[in-house]
């Protein structure tokens, strides 16, 4: 078999309109793999797209994890099997609302990176990852029988920069590691975006946008000429949300049919999203213009299918406009899944933070602050603590380029919390005992995905800490990814008000999906036998953690909570519906 560009795409010498929704492996429990992707099918889809996150496949530089939840080569083979090609985007960029846009942090232990250009070091550290990324799925390109007909070079460049020597070494990179597909870049089809972000003789130029589709459509004709198909990469039907948003985002569904029917009048389509997934862990991205933005934990975006994986009434408009131009498979869906009240749970175990501090990470002793990514350390929190000596007024408290929320004890008592541009304004402290212990607990609240701070997103303290004008030595440094918390000492003591984890026991008779609520608490994380489901805070607008059952086992789970701010009370409640605000 082989797919072409031609002034149509085709597909074995026949014309082919793709008709694609984009469901991401990395958002979804891989139990539930096959379940998004026969919906995605049975709605009338072709083709499935993923992006491929490179901080996920090599977390730590050089090592390197393609199992489990990150086998990309088994969900394209579940994809063919349910009868869908594969558009891949393996782009070291993804954006995708996700940690740092999917760059691994470590790229900024070096201090003259430049990301997303002809940087030799940045071009290096890409090439080792294709060599690694890219045979696990070379074989299942069209040609050889597999279900994969387009990958991606970069992605939205055009939104970030016009250095087109870096787009052909990237599009290089891949052919030199077996690309034969043919090859696309999406770019937005406004400003200079298409022109700064395409390489029309080597890639298909596509677009990404939610409305106004004619519009855009004369615009990619205009740019790429009549004979080559036009398409939009991303049919933004939806949006995300943020933390501290009034509401959940929704759109109207038809406004968003009727987009859907002027692209497949003219060409071709992928809609972003299909199925949006979750930001477990500490996954989520951020955006930054005049204020930090960090992404909530649910990626419902609206999409077709909800975070939980329901059908929508969305998906069913899309469905009919869809059954006009291919006729609907018919097959019955091979995941059987609940949902599951299990009600209240009562706290079992509590200790702070600080008592059991030692247990969970072994201080590294500098004498200035070091940097998430001087520890090697990716996400999670840094808790810097250092001695300030006698009582006396403290006029002059300030952190220097400190990211992103940093709650500020001492003597373990809770002096103040700064969050974003509150950083860096000086405050008076007050220093009353006779000896004096500072502590930082400083959290990462998502590296910024998209636009021109992407260089600079070093978390926790990188310059250092003003106390009465000078810069304050002598640190003692945790690193806390909070990927060990089997670790945590829940006998060793709380104290009211400080940092802590709570243990709680979920007795489950039957498994399925749930919800878990946190009312009355203030901000952190939950895990459930382990597994990390992510961040919760009290400013909304997301109020349950959505919880896959294939992360709960019949019998006794442990629930752990870890909450930064001293807000808690001693329940948490899971439902069988979600609320994301």
């Amino acid at each position: 078999m082989d797919f072409t560009i031609q002034e149509e795409f085709y597909l074995d010498d026949q014309p082919f309109k793709i008709i694609s929704g984009s469901i991401h492996y990395f958002r979804v429990v891989p139990e539930y793999w096959r379940d998004r992707l026969e919906k995605l099918r049975l709605m009338g889809c072709n083709t499935v797209e993923t992006y491929v996150p490179w901080n996920l496949h090599e977390p730590q530089e050089g090592q390197f994890h393609f199992e489990k939840g990150l086998d990309l080569r088994h969900f394209i083979e579940i994809a063919q099997e349910v009868g869908l090609y594969v558009i891949l985007r393996p782009a070291p960029y993804i954006c995708a609302e996700w940690e740092f846009g999917g760059l691994p942090y470590w790229l900024l232990q070096d201090p003259k990176m430049k990301l997303r250009f002809s940087y030799p070091n940045f071009m290096a550290k890409i090439q080792r990852y294709f060599a690694q990324l890219l045979p696990q799925v070379t074989d299942l390109q069209i040609q050889s029988g597999g279900p994969i007909i387009l990958m991606q070079v970069e992605n939205e460049y055009g939104g970030y920069g016009n250095d087109k020597a870096y787009l052909r070494q990237m599009a290089q990179l891949m052919r030199d590691n077996g690309v034969t597909v043919p090859l696309v870049t999406s770019d937005g089809p406004w400003h200079d975006m298409l022109d700064n972000g395409s390489i029309p003789d080597i890639a298909l130029p596509t677009i990404n946008c939610g409305s106004d589709i004619k519009k855009w459509f004369q615009r990619l004709r205009a740019f790429h000429g009549t004979k080559k198909p036009l398409m939009v990469m991303e049919f933004w039907i939806g949006w995300f949300d943020a933390w501290g948003d009034e509401a959940h985002h929704t759109t109207s569904v038809a406004s968003a049919t009727k987009e859907l029917r002027d692209i497949l009048a003219e060409g071709s389509v992928n809609i972003y999203m299909f199925h949006g997934g979750t930001n477990f862990g500490f996954t989520s991205g951020a955006n930054y213009y005049e204020k930090l933005a960090p992404d909530v934990t649910s990626y419902d975006y609206d999409a077709l299918l909800t975070e939980w994986g329901d059908i929508t009434e969305k998906y069913t408009a899309f469905q009919e406009v869809i059954s006009e131009y291919t006729e609907l498979p018919q097959f019955p869906l091979s995941t059987e899944i609940k949902k599951k009240a299990y009600g209240t749970l009562q706290a079992k175990e509590r200790v702070s933070l600080f008592a059991t501090l030692e247990r969970l990470a072994k201080p590294t002793r500098s004498p200035y602050p070091l940097t998430m990514e001087e520890l090697n350390q990716a996400t999670g929190y840094v808790y810097y603590r250092s001695q300030l000596g006698k009582a006396r007024p403290v006029e002059d408290f300030r952190l220097i380029s400190c990211m992103d929320r940093v709650n500020v004890f001492v003597n373990e008592t809770l002096a103040m919390t700064q969050y974003d541009q509150e950083i860096g304004v000086k405050q008076p402290l007050s220093l009353t005992a006779e000896e004096n212990e500072l502590g930082l607990l400083v959290e990462n609240m998502g590296r910024v995905n998209y636009s021109v701070k992407m260089n600079h997103q070093q978390k926790g303290i990188q310059d250092g800490v003003i106390v009465n004008e000078a810069f304050q030595a002598d640190w003692e440094i945790f690193s806390l990814p909070m990927d060990n918390l089997e670790q945590v000492d829940f006998s060793a003591g709380y104290e009211e008000g400080q940092p802590s984890f709570t243990r709680f026991e979920l007795l489950v008779e039957e498994v399925g999906d749930t919800f878990v609520e946190l009312s009355g608490w203030g901000k952190g994380f939950v895990t459930v036998n382990g597994f990390n489901l992510g961040r919760f805070w009290e400013v909304g607008p997301q109020k349950r953690l959505y919880v896959p059952g294939p992360v709960l086992k019949e019998g006794v789970n442990e629930v752990i909570v870890f909450e930064s701010d001293g807000k808690l009370t001693d329940e948490i409640c899971f439902y069988a519906e979600a609320d994301l605000g």
